[in-house]
C-alpha cells in the first residue's frame, strides 16, 4: 500500500505454482503401495493357512504364506501351494485376485507413466526447439533473474519467448512451473547455450551470482552469437569494464546502484520512491523505449505527450536538454516516461 495515497498496489512478483512429485518419489510411493498389498495377501493366507495345501506336506508357515503371496501376485503360480477348501478358494476369487490386479497396475503403471512422461517431454522439447526464434535467454533464476523476467513480462514479452538457464534443477522446476522454458546447466558452457539456441536469441540477460561467472558467460555468449545484445549485472563496479571488454553491451552495477539509492534515501526519500516506481514495470510510471512516430517528426522533445528523457540518433545518445537534438528525425529512438493507468494498458502517444 502506498503511504501517501493509501492505494493498494498489486503484487507483481512471479507466482510459483505447485511443483509435481519427482519421478523418484513417484516410484517410491508405488513401491510402498505394492508392499502394502503384498503384506495384506500374506496376512490373509497365513490366517487361513488350514485352507491351503503344500505339495510337500506340512503346515503352512509365514514363509510359505509370503512365498504364495509373491508368486500369486506376480502371476507366476508354480502350483506347489494351492487353496483346497471352498473358503480359501472364495477368498482367492473375491479378495486376492482383485489385489493381484491392483498389484500389477501399480507396477506396470509406473513403467508406462515414466515412458509416457518422457516421450511427452521429448516431443515438447523437439517442438519448442523447432519453433523458437527471437527469444530472450536469462542466465540465472535467482532474485535478479526473476526481477528481469517480471520486467520482460511487463514490457510485453510472452513467457514462451523466455528461456531460463540455471545449474540448479530446483530453480528450473520452478521456472517450468510458471510457464517458462528451462534448461539445467552452466550457462558458461558452449553446449548448454547451444541447447538454448543462443544463435537465434534476440537478447541475453546474464544474472549470475558471481562476477567471474558473469564474465565467462558473457564471453561464451559473444563467441556463439557476435551480434546479440548482452545485458549483465556485476556486483563490484571495478569489474564493469571487464564485462564490457568481454562483450557486454549493457552492464548494471548492482552494489553501486543500491549504494546510491541508500544514500539518496536519507535526504531525498521521494526521489528514491520515484526511481523505484520507474524501474517497477506494470504500475505507476514506466520507462519505455520506442521509435519516433511519423506524426512526431519535426517536433521538439518537449512538444511530445510523453516525457522524453533521451534521444538516440546515429548511435549517439543525447539527453533531453541537449541543443544538438533540435527537432526529431525519422530514425530517432526515444526513451520516455509513461504513466501506467489502472487498467493495465500504457498510454500511447
Amino acid at each position: 500500500m502506498d503511504r501517501d495515497t493509501g492505494a493498494t498496489t498489486e503484487h507483481t512478483g512471479v507466482r510459483l505454482a505447485h511443483i509435481e512429485e519427482t519421478p523418484v518419489r513417484q516410484v517410491w510411493r508405488r513401491v510402498v503401495i505394492a508392499a502394502i498389498v503384498l503384506a495384506i495377501v500374506v496376512l490373509i493366507v497365513y490366517l487361513d493357512r488350514d485352507g491351503y495345501e503344500d505339495s510337500r506336506g506340512g503346515e503352512i508357515s509365514v514363509l510359505d504364506a509370503a512365498y504364495y503371496a509373491t508368486v500369486s501376485l506376480s502371476t507366476t503360480g508354480y502350483g506347489d501351494i494351492t487353496p483346497v477348501t471352498p473358503g480359501a478358494r472364495l477368498v482367492n476369487v473375491l479378495v486376492i485376485t482383485p489385489l493381484r490386479i491392483m498389484f500389477l497396475i501399480v507396477l506396470i503403471g509406473t513403467t508406462l507413466e515414466a515412458l509416457t512422461a518422457r516421450s511427452r517431454e521429448e516431443f515438447r522439447i523437439r517442438r519448442w526447439r523447432s519453433r523458437v526464434r527471437q527469444h530472450v535467454i536469462v542466465c540465472g533464476y535467482g532474485t535478479k533473474g526473476r526481477s528481469a523476467i517480471r520486467s520482460l513480462q511487463a514490457s510485453g514479452t510472452p513467457l514462451e519467448q523466455i528461456v531460463v538457464v540455471d545449474p540448479e534443477p530446483r530453480a528450473i522446476e520452478e521456472a517450468n512451473s510458471v510457464g517458462l522454458h528451462g534448461i539445467v546447466g552452466d550457462a558458461g558452457r558452449t553446449d548448454v547455450l547451444r541447447r538454448a539456441h543462443v544463435e537465434r536469441a534476440r537478447a541475453v540477460i546474464v544474472a549470475a551470482n558471481r562476477d567471474d561467472a558473469s564474465v565467462l558467460i558473457t564471453l561464451t555468449v559473444r563467441q556463439l552469437n557476435p551480434s546479440v545484445p548482452i545485458t549483465t549485472s556485476v556486483r563490484e563496479e571495478e569489474n564493469a569494464n571487464l564485462l564490457r571488454q568481454s562483450g557486454a553491451d549493457t552492464v548494471i552495477t548492482t552494489s553501486a546502484t543500491s549504494g546510491r539509492l541508500l544514500g539518496l534515501s536519507t535526504d531525498a526519500p521521494r526521489v528514491v520512491a520515484v526511481v523505484e516506481d520507474l524501474v517497477t514495470g506494470g504500475q505507476g510510471l514506466d520507462l519505455h523505449q520506442r521509435r519516433v512516430t511519423a506524426g512526431e517528426v519535426g517536433l521538439g522533445p518537449r512538444q511530445l505527450r510523453d516525457i522524453v528523457l533521451s534521444v538516440t540518433r546515429g548511435g549517439r545518445t543525447l539527453r533531453f536538454d541537449d541543443p544538438l537534438i533540435g527537432t526529431l528525425e525519422p530514425e530517432d529512438v526515444l526513451v520516455v516516461v509513461r504513466s501506467h493507468p489502472p487498467g493495465g494498458q500504457l498510454a500511447v502517444s
